[in-house]
């Protein structure tokens, strides 16, 4: 199983409007990126992921899974893009913000921290594990 990072502006597509998709979950749609193509194209089923509040509140604020692989994405005929489908699985207990992240040993390498910009990340399993530690989960 791979980790992910999923940053999205949540006045746009919020922690909310991702759980209430429920079980089907939604297109992670719009990303026209090739880095972070590429990464949702490295996708398997069952990866799990971040969902990252990006602008407003800059913190992750809960845990998404990949529903669906890589495929077309909707929004264009432009056949270079493509996108997953992810689903809510459970929010944090504590949001944690990206000064958080920035602060805390064994975060210093990654990519929300050395590549803010970038709106699909990789997660490595040790960041994972911590990130839910400090957002009061079990990895």
């Amino acid at each position: 199983m791979a980790y992910w990072l999923f940053k999205s502006e949540p006045d746009v597509w919020g922690w909310d409007h991702q759980v209430a998709k429920g079980a089907a979950g939604e297109e992670w749609h719009g990303v026209r990126n090739y880095q972070a193509r590429n990464n949702m194209r490295a996708m398997k089923l069952g990866d799990l992921g971040f969902f990252y509040h990006s602008n407003i509140g800059k913190e992750v604020v809960g845990i998404v899974e990949v529903s669906r692989t890589s495929a077309p994405d909707s929004t264009t005929d432009d056949p270079r893009w493509d996108c997953v489908h992810i689903r809510a699985v459970r929010p944090l207990a504590r949001p944690v913000t990206l000064e958080t992240c920035k602060m805390e040993p064994g975060l210093e390498n990654m990519a929300l921290v050395r590549s803010m910009r970038l709106s699909v990340q990789p997660v490595t399993a040790e960041e994972w594990r911590i990130v839910c530690r400090l957002g009061g989960v079990a990895p």
